[in-house]
């Protein structure tokens, strides 16, 4: 903290006090604190880290972390039905074999100079997404889908020239908390709550919500809760009709069952592409995507790289690049609309694999199958006594919530007890979603045969019994 003595360190760059001195002095700063005041008081330590004594030697460093590794249990050890923004979908060996290809292994996009093939590998990501999301312009993948989101609320101000975003029904609570942060101070964000009736957007909050000064209102399909929304058109043209953008957060492969936020109006969609060929990596493995339609003027609000395709000075051949990179912070720096630094071009290369080896069949055959195990699953779960399931009765993908107050257990105890029989149960929701009562949120996927889902009721009926 600032008013402790200042002291060297000898692998903390720029820690001598006459170093430090000049850098606060360079950037007009009085002191180290002023980098921090916009975290909340509530999040600050101010005290020291009660820490152990330092390791002295690698060999007991590497033990202590070997013992801290083998303390975890991975969803690859256990039957899992995780998910909550990280999925374990199945990965085709060819994903892995592409990715680690030493023209490939990097996180940059690349440059022209060095990486034609790296362009063009990611122009036919894009293209092949533009296809899927039946949208015009697709960019390099942003670090994650919470970025994703947050960026797309961004550009949808900038463009708006407004600040207020409405951000309507069942939002991850982590990606609401990048949205926060990612958005503040520049924009407002409102949240409007989902409509207990139905798990689905409150259309009639939103309508009472709107007004001439909102730049966007986004939601998501599916939703946290896993309740693909059926009032997209309806919310597309509530935002349409006040002058805002309609913006919605998707998951890719849901789309070769349910059609893109695209044909009910979206103006925007962004999401996730971890469910395209990436393994769960304890938070790795992520990157985010944002399409919108071939308009200049929206199109100039990407903060991100666009490669496109030309012609070049030879007869027949073609060329892949950067689409107006002017507008980029690497043309314009700290000018930029926002600053842009590695990108997730790696998973969007892997994408672009897997959407390929798929084709459109087997992105119709795998969210069919995943929308089928997810209703078997909520069926199931629902016979075993003292267990409900939340709106039960509107369409689902991949997750949905199950509430176990009629167990009059508490959730940990529950999810400990599962766990001792090699089944991750789900995540608790009781926390972000009291409402629901002392309910989990289950996934399931295309991983998970039917011999597994009704390993997992039984377990859960045993459990409760």
């Amino acid at each position: 903290m600032h008013n402790r003595p200042a002291r060297v360190h000898p692998y903390i760059p720029n820690s001598v006090p006459a170093v430090r001195a000049a850098m606060l002095a360079a950037v007009g700063a009085a002191d180290v604190e002023e980098f921090y005041a916009d975290i909340p008081e509530h999040l600050r330590l101010r005290r020291d880290l009660d820490l152990p004594p330092p390791l002295t030697a690698e060999h007991e460093l590497v033990r202590h972390m070997e013992g801290l590794l083998n303390g975890n249990r991975s969803t690859r050890e256990t039957l899992s039905f995780l998910g909550a923004g990280c999925y374990q979908h199945a990965v085709p060996a060819v994903c892995d074999e592409v990715n680690s290809r030493s023209e490939f292994l990097t996180a940059y996009a690349g440059e022209p100079y060095e990486d034609h093939g790296r362009f063009q590998a990611l122009w036919e990501y894009a293209s092949m997404m533009g296809e899927l999301l039946e949208l015009d312009v697709v960019n390099v993948p942003t670090y994650d889908g919470f970025q994703a989101s947050a960026t797309a609320l961004r550009m949808a101000a900038r463009y708006t020239g407004r600040r207020r975003v409405l951000l309507a029904g069942a939002v991850n609570p982590d990606k609401r908390s990048k949205i926060l942060d990612y958005c503040a101070p520049d924009l407002d964000v409102e949240v409007v709550p989902y409509d207990p009736a139905t798990g689905g957007v409150d259309v009639a909050a939103v309508r009472d919500a709107i007004g001439p000064d909102v730049a966007a209102i986004y939601h998501d399909t599916p939703s946290y809760l896993g309740v693909i929304e059926t009032a997209g058109a309806e919310l597309a043209e509530l935002a349409h009709g006040a002058g805002a953008l309609a913006v919605v957060g998707t998951e890719p492969n849901m789309l070769g069952v349910v059609a893109s936020p695209a044909r009910q109006g979206a103006d925007i969609v962004c999401g996730d592409i971890q469910s395209l060929g990436m393994h769960q990596q304890f938070g790795g493995g992520h990157a985010g995507f944002i399409a919108s339609r071939d308009e200049e003027r929206l199109v100039m609000e990407y903060p991100s790289r666009l490669f496109g395709i030309a012609p070049t000075s030879v007869e027949g051949e073609y060329g892949f690049g950067d689409v107006a990179y002017e507008r980029t912070s690497f043309a314009l720096r700290e000018e930029g609309k926002e600053w842009v630094g590695t990108a997730a071009a790696l998973w969007g290369i892997t994408a672009g694999v897997y959407l390929a080896l798929m084709g459109p069949q087997g992105m119709t055959e795998l969210g069919e199958g995943i929308m089928a195990r997810t209703r078997y699953a909520m069926e199931r779960l629902a016979a075993v006594p003292g267990v409900r399931i939340p709106f039960r009765e509107r369409p689902h993908y991949r997750e949905f919530a199950v509430d176990l107050s009629g167990t009059r257990r508490p959730v940990a105890e529950i999810q400990r007890a599962m766990l001792d029989r090699d089944i991750h149960l789900g995540v608790d929701l009781s926390r972000a979603h009291p409402e629901l009562g002392a309910a989990v949120l289950v996934c399931v996927t295309e991983v998970h045969a039917q011999a597994d889902i009704d390993r997992l009721a039984s377990t859960l009926a045993e459990v409760l019994a």
